[in-house]
């Protein structure tokens, strides 16, 4: 990483949550996966105490949100995407105070909160679920999931074709309360993850309930898992084909992206719209085109969606240039922001995912694709850990790995566990500062070589990827020219090389007047350059031979024109 110019004056940031208008068009948010990020206690799992001390360093990474993945009382089937109890804290992560306290400290470093609401489906020890079971058929509780007889002389086939996302089929049946075999339950997820039927108007009002709840203790907006799943099909119709989790975001599915989840949108807008400072609401929407994901951001529904198309495009300056200029047509017409994002907790590491040749690679290319995304119009959202660099951990024996499809058949590839190690803090030995107690636990083990990858380790050293998000997110912040926005200007350049130009919107600190170029060469070898301006910012050293620049391979370049 190399910055050339001094660092310029900060902008001053809002007092509190909810001074800057349209705060979450052009915000960076940073995902916490709760059980990876810090621990307080020593019992190797993270907790809210863990995420509270380390708001700081969230501050100062400069990033204007924080996400959380969920923390609420669940079994862990799913890594707490099984809540049990959608108003209480699990034990293993703290206590309702701890969550207060939390929310608290964020705002007053003016850090925002996201928490993750859960809506498709609930855990199969949520009260409702158990009850349903205890009554049998017949019982009103049913009504709200998907119960159903089984085809067959004797109900033994599952309802209809439906596969669950983790594999195998998307029912389980049960048992009556007498022991005979019963109905059967709609489960697009894991069996112990039982989805509501949404038609039924106390799931609705239980919901809204969910989040005003939240919105009192002062969170920000939420994360809403699975927005596109919500509404089934009437008559719940048969898919006739196998194989069905490679259609997700390709083409119609009965189960998913189903025109009534709107109307639940619209009531849930309504809701946030009521509470001062911009509450917000994003969507994790898997449709088949960015304009159907524009349906989730019209003015009375949420404010943004998950930009998947992006995270799928690979290290390809076509394929790239195409998910861009998709994602920002689909918005435009709604008013909504792009997002861009490269990791999550449920994806392969983007320094493992770009690494066709090598770790190196890995490493050359993710620092650049880095500057390309904060370079982009709208927000962007950076997943815990990936601002050091960490790879992917491939090599989790099986007897430590928790994800529920590395257990079954013909579903997702069940290593997503391997993405959720806890991130290293400091010290030279597992767990790396993670927790509070030197050589203490982890649930997952962290690898020997992340020693070198550690805050502590990257923190002050100028060619760190650490450094360079700090250095890079410090930019986006004060130049007039990034952030906001729903376009970039195209510019000629060498085959496999992007440059695009992003225009200032209003005068800034004198240092960074006028517009800015970002240029990214996707080739395997160094290409000339003549540069319009000065460099800002770069994930890889240009060389200058006279008028002329040379951009390594796998590198990003800001310059300042």
């Amino acid at each position: 990483m190399t910055q050339y110019l001094a660092e310029p004056g900060t902008r001053t940031r809002p007092s509190s949550p909810g001074e800057r208008p349209g705060w979450w068009r052009e915000a960076v948010i940073y995902q916490v996966y709760p059980r990876s990020f810090a621990d307080s206690d020593g019992d190797g799992v993270g907790d809210l105490q863990g995420i509270r001390s380390r708001l700081p360093y969230l501050r100062d990474l400069g990033v204007d949100a924080v996400w959380l993945s969920p923390f609420y009382v669940s079994p862990q089937a799913d890594g707490g995407y099984d809540v049990a109890d959608y108003r209480a804290v699990d034990p293993v992560f703290g206590t309702l105070l701890d969550a207060d306290e939390l929310i608290r400290d964020a705002h007053a470093l003016r850090l925002r909160v996201i928490v993750d609401v859960v809506p498709n489906h609930c855990s199969d020890q949520h009260d409702w679920f158990q009850r349903a079971l205890r009554e049998g058929p017949g019982s009103p509780l049913r009504d709200r999931f998907h119960f159903r007889p089984g085809r067959g002389t004797a109900g033994e086939a599952p309802p209809n074709d439906w596969e669950s996302i983790f594999g195998g089929p998307a029912w389980t049946r049960t048992k009556n309360p007498d022991g005979t075999p019963g109905e059967w339950y709609l489960h697009l997820f894991a069996p112990e993850q039982p989805d509501f039927n949404w038609d039924n108007p106390a799931v609705r009002d239980e919901f809204r309930s969910v989040l005003r709840y939240w919105l009192d203790m002062g969170v920000d907006g939420f994360r809403v898992d699975v927005a596109h799943g919500l509404v089934k099909a009437a008559g719940l119709p048969d898919m006739g084909r196998t194989g069905q989790l490679h259609l997700l975001g390709t083409q119609p599915l009965p189960f998913f992206d189903q025109d009534g989840v709107h109307e639940i949108y619209r009531s849930w807008r309504r809701i946030l719209d009521e509470y001062p400072g911009e509450r917000v609401g994003v969507a994790e929407a898997w449709t088949p085109s960015a304009e159907r994901t524009a349906n989730y951001l019209r003015a009375d529904e949420l404010h943004q969606a998950f930009n998947f198309n992006y995270l799928g495009a690979g290290w390809d300056a076509g394929a790239l240039r195409r998910a861009i200029d998709e994602c920002l047509d689909a918005m435009r017409p709604v008013g909504a922001p792009s997002t861009w994002v490269l990791s999550n907790h449920d994806v392969v590491r983007h320094t493992t995912r770009l690494a066709v040749d090598g770790p190196e690679q890995g490493v050359r290319r993710a620092r650049a694709a880095t500057l390309l995304m904060l370079a982009l119009p709208g927000s962007a959202y950076l997943y815990q850990g990936e601002e050091l660099g960490l790879p992917e951990v491939t090599d989790l024996p099986d007897e430590v790995r928790q994800d529920p499809s590395f257990f079954r058949d013909n579903g997702q590839d069940g290593l997503r566990d391997g993405c959720r190690v806890p991130i290293p803090w400091s010290g030279t030995e597992a767990p790396y500062g993670f927790g509070p107690v030197e050589g203490g636990p982890s649930w997952l083990p962290q690898p020997a070589s992340w020693r070198h990858l550690s805050v502590e380790a990257q923190s002050g050293d100028p060619g760190s990827t650490l450094e360079l998000y700090r250095s890079a997110l410090a930019l986006r912040r004060e130049h007039p020219a990034l952030g906001a926005g729903d376009g970039v200007e195209w510019l000629e350049a060498p085959e496999g090389v992007l440059a695009f130009r992003r225009t200032a919107r209003a005068p800034g600190d004198r240092a960074w007047d006028g517009d800015l170029v970002c240029t990214v060469n996707l080739t395997g070898a160094p290409v000339r350059w003549s540069p319009q301006g000065r460099p800002l910012l770069s994930s890889c050293e240009p060389v200058t031979e006279g008028d002329v620049a040379v951009l390594p391979a796998d590198s990003t370049v800001w310059w300042a024109v």
